[in-house]
Parts: C-alpha cells; sequence; structure tokens
C-alpha cells in the first residue's frame, strides 16, 4: 500500500460534479441558458420526484483554520435579517419561473454555522420557503449543527418543521489539534448535542471527521474514534483535509506545511480509523463514509440508489437542485450555476431582480455521458459501456490509461466494464481522472487541486 501511495498521490478532483469547477465553460455560459435548463428540469421532474434545495448560511463566530467553505466571520448577529430576506428574494424569484409550486423533495442547510442564526430568524426563513412550496411525502430534511452553539430549542424547531438528519462538525478531539485549528470543541459538547437529537426524535445523526489535520497523530486519530464509538451515531463522514491555501487564503494558513502528516501516515490514519470504526459495525460506503446497516444511506448503497452531488453523497436523487444564499451551486442536470461569492455583490445582484448566479456551465451530450460514468464510479465503485449510448470514442485511450492501475490490482478490466477492486476503493477519484476528458484536453497553469491521499 505504501508504494501505491507513493504512486497515486497526485493533486486529483473530488468530483461532486462532472464538469469539475475549474474546467466550466464560464464564457459560454449565460443567465439565460440557466434559467432555461432549470425549467425544463422542473417540469421534467417536479411531479415525479420533486426538487432539492440547498440554502447557504454563511456566518460563523469565529474562523475555523482548516475549513474551506465560503463564510463571512463576524459576532454582529443584525446581518442575520437582512440575509433571510435576501434568500426568501432568491427563492421568490426562482417561484417565478414555474407554473406549478415547487415539490420539495430534499432540504439542506449547509454553511458556515446555520445555527448562527437565531430560532426565530431561522423559523422565519424556512417557513418563507415553505409556503411557496408542497412538501414531498417523507421529505429528507438535514442540516449542519455546530455543537459549541446549537442549543435545543434549535433542534426541537427544525425537527417540528420535518427536519430529521442532523451532522456535527467533530473533527478531532484532541485539545492540540484543536487549539491548530481554532476550534476548540470539548467531547461532552458533541455528546450533549447527540443526547438531545435522539430525545427530540432525529431519524438520523452524523459525525463528520477529519484526519490529515496539523499536529495530528495516530493516537488523535485513536482517541477520536474510540470517543465516536461510545456515542454511536447512525453515519459518519471520516474526511481527508484538503490543504489548498493558494485557493482559500488567510483561513488555511495558520499553521505550517510541516505540520501536517504526510501520504503514508496519513493514509495509514484513514486505514487504522476505517478499521476502529468497522470492529463497531460500520460500513464504508462509497468514499470517505460509513454507516450503520440501519441508516439510510448504507441501503441506499445496497439498493443501487446512493448518489453524489454538490452536497456529497445523498440517499436519494433529484434531477433539480437549485442553491439558494451566497456562493450556493445549483444543478439542473443540464447545467450547473454558482451564485455571486461576495454577500455585497449577492445582494446588489438580487435587488435587480435577477437570480444572482455569475457562472456556471452548460452541459452537452458527451459532458453527461461523461458525468454518468463517474458517478458509477464515485456511487458504486463500477461501471458499464455494454449498452450503445453509454459508449464514447476515447474508452480505448481510458483503457489505456488505466492499464497501470490494473497491473497493480486496483481496477479490473472487463469487455464493456470497469470495476474498482477492494484495494482499488483509495484510489477512486484517480479512476475518475481517466475518465475525466475536460482534464485530459486542458492543462493548467496552476495547481487546482488538493492531493488523493
Amino acid at each position: 500500500m505504501n508504494t501505491l501511495i507513493r504512486k497515486y498521490n497526485v493533486p486529483c478532483p473530488r468530483y461532486t460534479s462532472y464538469p469539475t469547477v475549474p474546467y466550466w465553460e464560464e464564457d459560454a455560459f449565460t443567465y439565460d441558458q440557466w434559467v432555461e435548463t432549470v425549467k425544463r428540469s422542473f417540469i421534467e421532474s417536479n411531479d415525479s420526484q420533486g426538487i432539492s434545495l440547498y440554502i447557504h448560511l454563511p456566518f460563523c463566530e469565529s474562523l475555523c483554520t482548516f475549513c474551506g467553505c465560503n463564510k463571512r466571520i463576524t459576532k454582529q448577529h443584525s446581518v442575520e435579517t437582512p440575509y433571510i430576506e435576501a434568500v426568501l428574494k432568491e427563492w421568490q424569484l426562482y417561484c417565478n419561473l414555474f407554473d406549478d409550486k415547487p415539490h420539495i423533495k430534499e432540504l439542506h442547510l449547509g454553511g458556515g454555522t446555520p445555527t448562527f442564526f437565531s430560532v426565530e430568524n431561522l423559523k422565519k426563513l424556512l417557513t418563507g420557503i415553505f409556503e411557496k412550496s408542497v412538501i414531498n411525502p417523507n421529505p429528507e430534511f438535514s442540516f449542519e449543527g455546530h455543537p459549541n452553539n446549537i442549543t435545543k430549542e434549535h433542534m426541537q424547531m427544525l425537527y417540528d418543521l420535518g427536519f430529521r438528519r442532523v451532522s456535527f462538525g467533530v473533527q478531532d478531539y484532541s485539545p492540540t489539534v484543536q487549539k491548530a485549528i481554532h476550534r476548540i470543541q470539548p467531547f461532552e459538547n458533541v455528546q450533549k448535542v447527540t443526547r438531545w437529537a435522539r430525545e427530540i426524535g432525529y431519524e438520523s445523526v452524523s459525525h463528520d471527521l477529519v484526519f490529515g489535520l496539523p499536529f495530528q497523530k495516530m493516537d488523535d486519530i485513536n482517541y477520536t474514534i474510540e470517543k465516536t464509538r461510545q456515542l454511536q451515531p447512525d453515519r459518519l463522514a471520516f474526511y481527508s483535509y484538503a490543504h489548498v491555501p493558494w485557493i482559500k487564503g488567510n483561513g488555511q494558513r495558520g499553521f505550517k506545511e510541516e505540520d501536517l502528516p504526510k501520504d503514508i501516515e496519513k493514509r495509514e490514519m484513514y486505514e487504522k480509523g476505517k478499521r476502529l470504526l468497522e470492529e463497531k459495525g460500520y460500513i464504508e460506503v462509497g468514499m470517505d463514509h460509513f454507516a450503520l446497516p440501519t441508516d439510510s444511506l448504507f441501503k441506499a448503497s445496497e439498493n443501487g440508489k446512493l448518489h453524489r452531488n454538490f452536497m456529497g453523497y445523498n440517499s436519494s436523487r433529484t434531477q433539480l437542485m437549485i442553491g439558494l444564499g451566497v456562493s450556493s451551486i445549483g444543478d439542473s442536470l443540464y447545467g450547473f450555476a454558482q451564485n455571486e461569492k461576495d454577500i455585497e455583490r449577492y445582494y446588489e445582484l438580487l435587488s435587480q431582480d435577477n437570480i444572482p448566479v455569475v457562472k456556471g456551465h452548460i452541459l452537452s451530450e458527451e459532458d453527461l455521458l461523461i458525468r454518468n460514468h463517474i458517478l458509477n464510479l464515485m456511487c458504486r465503485f463500477y461501471t458499464s459501456w455494454q449498452a450503445q449510448e453509454d459508449y464514447f470514442e476515447e474508452i480505448p485511450q481510458v483503457l489505456k490509461s488505466l492499464q497501470e492501475m490494473q497491473k497493480d490490482g486496483l481496477v479490473e478490466i472487463g469487455e464493456h466494464s470497469l470495476r474498482v477492486t477492494q484495494a482499488g476503493k483509495a484510489f477512486v477519484r484517480n479512476v475518475c481522472m481517466a475518465f475525466d476528458l475536460w482534464l485530459k484536453r486542458k492543462t493548467q497553469q496552476s495547481r487546482l487541486f488538493s492531493l488523493s491521499v
């Protein structure tokens, strides 16, 4: 494994979309094109599937130096009301495109810190969304909770509005690591909010853990996993820290490069954490995710319904995902669009009665085909071009580029299919790169991605 890590630990996309954001054809993208793809997708899927909403709530009271999300650091809670009004206006602009009320199947609140907002203001935001919508039967509503500032009132209000899954950002329980990433968060805080979630009735409690953080040692992984096992969340994400200070700026420059565990040591952290989790009954789902057999994420993996998008892995799939709020990304199947990242400029665009998208990509037929293969690999570790509509002319070149991985036992190549082996799952992103025609055709002059391990 150590030799393979040295060989395949290269800069690599995370494949929450295809094409990945750096390869979007922004110059060819227009606002009108995005609107047309949204309307088309809505007509095709609203009655049968419903739609997904992602709402980005960017405010945090303090900066976590490991974080790569779009955020605004402030302790001034006066920012809540104008932001809520802006998001509700953006939602109205989308609703104006449709002849029928949107049927909401999925909704996720991300950040930033969603629970930065008061209980009253979060309720105002969500009821404003729901007033213009129909809620599908058995909706999947989830949110990200900060163990240090979420209240039981937050959790009860969100439960009463239909939320059944909560994800708590844990990262690591080591005081040394927490100090380095500026996220002082005692185990007792996580224990308390996890208990609250279960008392209220949440069906799925998730913890986010990160390996490869500054000053993190194997003992820290052991300690964090053991404490996590005590609380037994229904699912968890065990992410590799993505060190991209050249993209994220000062937030990820709070420590030195040499403070980070490297390559082999970092992968050993994951393998050790995985073994400890599996001993407790967790099963690896997709890439970087684990779930108990009772959780919907595992069930989706078992029945072939696991999906991946800008929100990560999901247990169901909708054709249309609308992103609301600053920096949010929408996915209409036929196109991607990202909102303005600067809050003041976001407000300005809305004041002109424009949906505040500023860049995007309209997918070609080839894009849709490759996207499907990459989704298959990321969600099922298998893809096939047996059917004529799944074949593309670069397949021979793709397979040739994977011959070395085949020799290393990481993939199995069939006559019309490709399977990632158990050993190859650690390198599934590398396999996806072989299918990534945009990556192959366009040479970038600067580094774009974090390392694959």
